[in-house]
């Protein structure tokens, strides 16, 4: 019996740094942890574990781990000696931690890397626009429209209109060759 409660208390040891870290969960403390998971640790037993999963836990989602490299690395973990190495318990919940949380912190690492505000939306059209719609003879001709559909993650859309004259379609399109240029550049460096 005393298996199953030491194998419940380090699964919610996973699930907590995994709320703290990975989820953004800020009342998720180290402190909160070891009173309501194993208060029976003093203190530096605690934070040696607590340490020791949270940086398994780490490497194991900076590299995305799917199961058979999951499985080789936990391997390695268990033969080591002394205080860095994994028992067979702790092996086997960091395994079924990964397996039912791994979509999720891959997620959230994801959302976590992403440029803010991130571009939601684009839609343009040409427009004709004569010298009676405009008042006057000398801007006749076709204006690009665009709008931009620009967000947060969890707020609602902002959205930006932008109109081109055939002068500033072509500068544009002249600066992404530029762009697309260097970046061929690079890649053909590499």
């Amino acid at each position: 019996m005393a298996d199953v409660e030491a194998t419940k208390s380090l699964s919610g040891l996973l699930n907590g740094i995994a709320q703290r870290v990975y989820y953004g969960n800020p009342e998720i403390t180290e402190q909160l942890l070891r009173e309501q998971l194993f208060p029976d640790l003093n203190q530096d037993q605690f934070t040696a574990l607590h340490d020791r999963m949270k940086a398994l836990l780490k490497s194991i989602a900076a590299a995305d781990m799917d199961h058979a490299q999951l499985e080789a690395f936990l391997t390695a973990q268990t033969k080591r000696q002394g205080s860095s190495g994994l028992t067979a318990e702790q092996a086997a919940a960091l395994s079924r931690f990964w397996k039912s949380q791994r979509v999720r912190v891959r997620e959230s690492l994801l959302a976590q890397s992403r440029w803010e505000p991130g571009l939601r939306g684009l839609s343009w059209r040409v427009d004709l626009q004569t010298a009676a719609s405009r008042g006057d003879a000398a801007h006749s001709g076709p204006v690009a429209l665009m709008e931009l559909e620009l967000g947060r993650a969890g707020q609602d859309s902002e959205f930006v209109c932008l109109e081109f004259d055939e002068t500033k379609v072509n500068q544009v399109l002249k600066k992404m060759a530029d762009i697309q240029k260097s970046i061929d550049s690079i890649v053909q460096r590499s």
